[in-house]
C-alpha cells in the first residue's frame, strides 16, 4: 500500500495514527492491517491499554511454540538477540524464515510493536531482581552522567530491564521526600499541572488560550481533561521534590476531593453510595481481570465520575477492606467484598 491508502486504512482501527510516523504506518501496514482486518470479520476490536491476564498467558504461548518450532533454546535469545553476538545471524535466519512476527502476535487484537514489547518485559531475565543497593544507585546515577537516557546502554551495563532503570533513576536523580506533601509542594503541583494543561489547550486551541492571556482569567477546562494522561515526568520536574508517580497519585487525591460537593455528612453519605454502587456493579460484570472492566459504564453509575477516579476509588476500596488483597484474584476480591463488606456498607447507610 503507498503511504496515503495505508493511513486511511489504519485510522478504522487506530484513532491516533495522524500521531505515528510515516516509518512506522508503513511498518504497521505489513505488519497488523491483514490481522486486524481479520479480527474485524470476528467482531474482535483492536485492543490497548494494559495488558489482560489471558493476553499474557496468549504472549507466552506463542513464544513456546515458536522455541518449539525452531529449537532455539530461550525466550531471551529471541527476544534479546544482540546478546548473544555469536548465535545473532542464526537467530535472526530463523526468525525470518519461520515468520516471528506473525507467530509471536496470533491471537492477540493489538498492534504487533506493543505485543513484542510485552514479551520483552516478560521474558527479561533482568526484570525481576528485587531491590536496588544503595551501590547500584550509585552506579546508575554515574553510568547516566556518562550516556544520559540511553537506557538500552545502561541496561546491559547494569544487567537490569530498560525500564527498570529508567523507572529507578527517575525516583533518585534528586531528593525525594516520602512524607506528607507540604503546602508548598502542592502549590508547585498544582502550578505544574496548570502550565502544561495550558500548554495543551493552546495546542488543541490556540485562538482560545490566546484571548485568556490578555485577560486575568485562569482556563476553564472541562474535568474529564484533568484526567486524562499528563506529562508526569515533566510535572516531577517542576515539583522538583517528588518522584512522578507521587504527584500523578496526589493530583488525582486532590481531583477526588475536590469534585466531591457538599457537607461532610452528605460526602459520608455518598462515599458509602458509592462504594456499594461499585461493588455491585463491578460484580454484576462477572469479568475475571480488572483489564476487563468497563470503566466507563461504572463512571456514569456513580455519576459521571472521571474514569481514574472511580479506578482510584476501587485500589483505596480493595486496599482498605481487602485482608491480603495481594495474593488474591480479583475474583477472590470481588466476592469478599460482596460477602463481607457489601452488607456492613448497606447497614451504615
Amino acid at each position: 500500500l503507498d503511504l496515503d491508502t495505508a493511513k486511511q486504512e489504519l485510522a478504522e482501527f487506530i484513532p491516533h495514527v495522524k500521531n505515528i510516523s510515516d516509518s512506522s504506518i508503513r511498518k504497521m501496514a505489513g505488519r497488523d492491517l491483514a490481522r486486524f482486518k481479520e479480527f474485524k470479520k470476528q467482531g474482535i476490536a483492536v485492543r490497548f491499554g494494559r495488558f489482560t491476564q489471558k493476553e499474557n498467558e496468549q504472549i507466552r504461548r506463542n513464544v513456546a511454540e515458536f522455541l518449539s518450532l525452531t529449537g532455539i533454546e530461550s525466550a531471551e535469545k529471541v527476544l534479546f538477540t544482540w546478546r548473544f553476538p555469536e548465535e545473532r545471524e542464526a537467530i535472526q535466519r530463523l526468525k525470518a524464515e519461520q515468520r516471528f512476527c506473525e507467530k509471536i502476535s496470533e491471537g492477540i487484537p493489538r498492534p504487533w510493536r506493543l505485543i513484542y514489547y510485552r514479551a520483552r518485559k516478560i521474558f527479561d531475565p533482568n526484570n525481576y531482581k528485587g531491590r536496588y543497593t544503595q551501590e547500584e544507585k550509585e552506579k546508575l546515577k554515574k553510568y547516566h552522567a556518562m550516556h544520559g537516557n540511553d537506557w538500552k546502554k545502561i541496561s546491559e551495563l547494569m544487567s537490569r530491564s530498560n525500564l527498570s532503570v529508567a523507572m529507578k533513576f527517575s525516583e533518585i536523580k534528586s531528593a525525594v521526600n516520602y512524607g506528607p506533601w507540604t503546602r508548598e509542594e502542592i502549590q508547585k503541583l498544582k502550578l505544574a499541572v496548570k502550565e502544561v494543561m495550558k500548554r495543551k489547550l493552546e495546542m488543541e486551541d490556540a485562538s482560545c488560550v490566546s484571548s485568556l492571556e490578555q485577560s486575568n482569567e485562569d482556563p476553564w477546562v472541562d474535568r474529564e481533561k484533568l484526567c486524562q494522561q499528563l506529562p508526569w515526568t515533566e510535572i516531577e520536574t517542576k515539583v522538583g521534590s517528588r518522584f512522578w508517580r507521587q504527584c500523578k497519585q496526589k493530583w488525582n487525591s486532590i481531583l477526588a476531593k475536590k469534585m466531591s460537593k457538599g457537607q461532610e455528612s452528605e460526602r459520608e453519605t455518598q462515599a458509602l453510595q458509592n462504594k456499594i454502587t461499585l461493588i455491585k456493579r463491578l460484580y454484576e460484570m462477572k469479568v475475571e481481570d480488572p483489564n476487563e472492566v468497563n470503566w466507563e459504564e461504572l463512571s456514569e453509575a456513580l455519576g459521571n465520575l472521571p474514569k481514574a477516579i472511580v479506578q482510584g476509588q476501587f485500589y483505596r476500596l480493595k486496599v482498605s477492606s481487602v485482608p491480603l488483597w495481594q495474593r488474591k484474584t480479583f475474583c477472590e476480591i470481588m466476592d469478599f467484598l460482596v460477602e463481607h463488606k457489601l452488607p456492613e456498607f448497606e447497614e451504615k447507610l
